[in-house]
């Protein structure tokens, strides 16, 4: 009795047989894997380095001593504006993030990712994981620029460390949303459009000019997008300060809402990453 061939039909192209999934427990070893590669890839790009630690100097400069004298907002500009700061850097940020995720996706690495015996979506938590660190230095110069121009912070150590995971919150919502734009697009330059539309978003909130100023059509968008609740409740826990200027009343339920727009944007847009991840294909 003779052995079942193996070879494909005539006119066809065979298929390797899928690899063998490693078990859990190593899938935290693939995602470290993939973090350390995601890392090493930052290292190797120092141009793109240099400008996310440039930008929010001279986004500070612009701001403060450009924009600052003919902004009226009841208190120092520098006080107001430096939350709208950390989160258009972080915009920045996570566009770069679009980029490098579209990049492995037309690129022949990930077909020797989908080859090994990995989790190949771990590729998505690398690139989310570098996010969070590069934006997290990101945002300590923006404060360090702020104070060196005058920002006074009035938080305890406890508000600072709340302050700090909002921002990281923030940070992995609209990474996750630039991992999803970077596993549809089929080209860098339209991954790096979203880039104007994350450093566009924070212009129309209460991040440099109190929602009351705009005109009432543009008011309630501004009032009502993700960005406004992340930023008060920044505002709010380092200098005390809402929208208006005015002190805060009542924080707890706008850093509810800023938290439940970062968690239900995270969920949505990582879900939808690795849905499409899984079915992309160059």
């Amino acid at each position: 009795m003779t052995a079942p061939s193996l070879a494909a039909p005539s006119g066809t192209t065979p298929r390797l047989p899928a690899p063998t999934p490693r078990p859990g427990r190593h899938v935290l070893a693939d995602a470290g894997a993939m973090v350390a590669r995601s890392l090493r890839l930052v290292r190797r790009e120092p141009d793109e380095l240099v400008l996310g630690l440039v930008l929010p100097v001279m986004l500070m400069i612009l701001f403060v001593y450009v924009f600052g004298g003919a902004m009226s907002v009841g208190t120092d500009y520098v006080t107001y504006a430096t939350p709208g700061i950390v989160l258009l850097c972080a915009g920045y940020g996570a566009s770069n993030t679009a980029i490098a995720v579209e990049q492995d996706m037309s690129g022949g690495i990930m077909d020797r990712f989908r080859s090994m015996p990995i989790v190949a979506s771990t590729v998505l938590v690398g690139h989310l994981v570098a996010s969070i660190v590069k934006n997290l230095v990101t945002t300590a110069v923006v404060l360090v620029v702020a104070l060196l121009v005058g920002f006074r912070p009035v938080a305890t150590p406890l508000e600072w460390v709340a302050a700090l995971g909002v921002v990281a919150a923030y940070v992995v919502a609209i990474t996750s949303v630039a991992a999803f734009v970077g596993v549809l697009v089929r080209s860098p330059a339209a991954a790096g459009g979203f880039g104007f539309f994350m450093l566009f978003l924070p212009y129309v909130s209460s991040a440099f000019v109190p929602p009351g100023t705009m005109p009432a059509w543009l008011r309630g968008f501004a009032e009502h997008q993700p960005v406004t609740s992340v930023i008060e409740t920044i505002r709010g826990l380092l200098v005390g300060l809402g929208s208006d200027a005015r002190p805060v009343t009542d924080l707890g339920t706008t850093a509810v809402l800023a938290l439940a727009w970062c968690a239900g944007l995270t969920v949505v847009f990582l879900g939808g990453a690795a849905w499409a991840f899984a079915r992309r294909r160059r």
